[in-house]
């Protein structure tokens, strides 16, 4: 009989931590999640164009991240397209995309190798 009330108490307790952690995900009014590492973490979906002698190709910047690197806030972004720039991979890059942040979601432009939101 033991046995049977700790595993009901386990059950218990294991049922309100899931649904505790499952209203973290919830949305918040200007918020995409809510849960402190997703609120302080700035995460850019973007779509890059480089051009050299007046051919353009695709941009992979996560090619360019340290592995197992996911997080790519604007500093980052600015920085790894400064990079390419200045390596003469590229004249210059261009592209638009979306930033992710506590803020909520932004419109994101790279015009002329600078980042602009």
């Amino acid at each position: 009989m033991r046995t049977s009330v700790l595993s009901a108490f386990q059950i218990a307790v294991t049922l309100a931590l899931t649904a505790w952690m499952i209203t973290g995900f919830t949305r918040l009014p200007g918020r995409w999640m809510r849960w402190k590492m997703f609120c302080r973490a700035t995460f850019s979906i973007i779509t890059l164009t480089g051009t050299k002698d007046g051919r353009t190709e695709p941009v992979n910047v996560y090619d360019h991240l340290s592995p197992g690197s996911f997080i790519l806030g604007l500093p980052q972004l600015q920085a790894i397209v400064d990079y390419l720039v200045r390596s003469g991979r590229y004249d210059r890059i261009d592209g638009h995309g979306r930033v992710l942040s506590a803020s909520g979601e932004q419109r994101v432009e790279v015009t002329g190798s600078r980042v602009v939101l």
